[in-house]
């Protein structure tokens, strides 16, 4: 997955200065941003703090980690099988 340029208190900076009675397009054209990348960040980081978002982010990346964990056993287990079904 692509690497943001925006870390997630930017996010959430950029969040809140469009809450804050700004437009969504001049906030859009200030960062350099799409409408649609902001309703995206908004459906993720929408109401949330700093601190809320890094846990997110944390908590992501300990999912990836362990669904690869468990493809991993998922493929051995599969080989392990195979083998065992031989005659030899």
């Amino acid at each position: 997955m692509k690497k943001s340029r925006f870390s997630e208190e930017q996010i959430i900076n950029i969040l809140r200065e469009a809450d804050g009675g700004q437009t969504v397009q001049t906030v859009c054209a200030r960062y350099n941003v799409s409408t649609a990348t902001f309703y995206s960040w908004k459906k993720k980081y929408g109401g949330m703090d700093v601190n809320e978002a890094r846990r997110l982010r944390a908590l992501e990346e300990e999912n990836n980690r362990l669904k690869r964990l468990v493809a991993d056993q998922a493929v051995q287990i599969q080989i392990l099988k195979e083998v065992n079904s031989k005659k030899w």
